[in-house]
């Protein structure tokens, strides 16, 4: 399993990272703290090297208190800081009824990373994102706050989740950014557009959701029993039965190729990204010890360019109705 390198900087990860989101955040109740850091420092073991959290990513248990991914992440990862690479990200909080509130002043960005270091009981952060765009404040008065930090030595490089070809332009202008977190998965596939631009700006991408939150592994359906209003998956298009039914194809598609690869379903959507690209790194999230070394042996699975152009080709006359956006022929 080669590792790749990220964008422009000297950080080198596996090919398959690991979304955290999941144990403390959208994916249903919290998982009780200390399962959740062993399960995340078994990770580690079976040769995770890129963990990716956020500021933003908590949820609450039932008794009211509260799950901070961060610090299940820092604990996790104690003793072997040297040998991993952590991203977190800034500038996005969550109201009660699940919006988004956006703010990227220069004073937020600093007062959250000295928050994220302290959850995360470490004295760096090696990539710290922009979570989402701030509409009230310019690229090019984050990317100067970000030059800052990395002289500070507080954090290594930076980059931007969500970000647009204009956006990402004008912050590397000021302050190379060394990736971008988009989504990017089979079923969602609109920021193809920006590949050009990673690749002539030297900006590795790194996909989020990359299983279509865990449609394409197969294993969820609309009759799917999701764990209440901290699910968010039991809201998303693809889980409806009109949604279901735009992908049933492609779910054929994936049967058919991943028994000719012995492959997984949700292995090979992975594969798909990884073998399209080099500088694409998935981060698929779980919160289960088999779907872990499952994902992370999707680094094994090698496709040709000519079985990515046929499974891009027979994508192109499909549409899906997926959370996010809608993909287009």
């Amino acid at each position: 399993m080669e590792k790749r390198k990220l964008g422009n900087s000297d950080l080198f990860v596996n090919p398959v990272g690991l979304g955290c989101m999941g144990f403390s955040h959208a994916s249903g109740d919290p998982v009780d703290s200390a399962t959740a850091i062993k399960t995340l420092r078994q990770a580690y073991e079976m040769g995770y090297d890129f963990f990716d959290t956020a500021e933003a990513y908590t949820g609450i248990f039932p008794d009211g208190t509260v799950s901070y991914n961060e610090e299940l992440v820092g604990a996790a990862l104690k003793g072997v800081r040297d040998k991993v690479v952590i991203a977190t990200k800034m500038g996005v909080h969550h109201n009660e009824d699940l919006s988004l509130r956006l703010d990227s002043r220069p004073e937020t960005i600093r007062s959250s990373v000295e928050t994220s270091l302290k959850r995360l009981g470490t004295d760096y952060i090696d990539l710290y994102y922009q979570h989402r765009i701030d509409p009230t404040v310019e690229p090019e008065t984050v990317a100067e706050t970000m030059a800052q930090l990395i002289k500070e030595g507080k954090i290594r490089y930076w980059g931007i989740s969500e970000t647009t070809e204009e956006y990402l332009r004008r912050a590397n202008a000021v302050c190379p950014v060394t990736a971008i977190e988009n989504r990017y998965s089979m079923m969602a596939r609109w920021h193809e557009k920006i590949f050009p631009v990673c690749e002539e700006l030297n900006v590795a991408y790194v996909a989020f959701s990359p299983m279509a939150n865990g449609f394409l592994t197969g294993k969820y359906n609309p009759n799917t029993k999701f764990e209440g209003k901290q699910d968010y998956r039991a809201g998303m298009l693809q889980y409806t039965q009109e949604g279901y039914e735009k992908a049933k194809a492609l779910l054929e598609l994936l049967t058919g190729m991943a028994q000719e690869k012995n492959a997984t379903m949700g292995q090979l959507s992975l594969a798909w990204m990884i073998c399209k690209k080099p500088y694409i790194v998935p981060i698929p999230g779980s919160r289960k010890i088999s779907r872990l070394e499952e994902n992370f042996k999707a680094g094994d699975v090698v496709l040709t360019p000519e079985e990515v152009q046929k499974i891009d080709d027979k994508l192109s006359t499909m549409q899906f109705d997926v959370f996010g956006g809608h993909s287009s022929k």
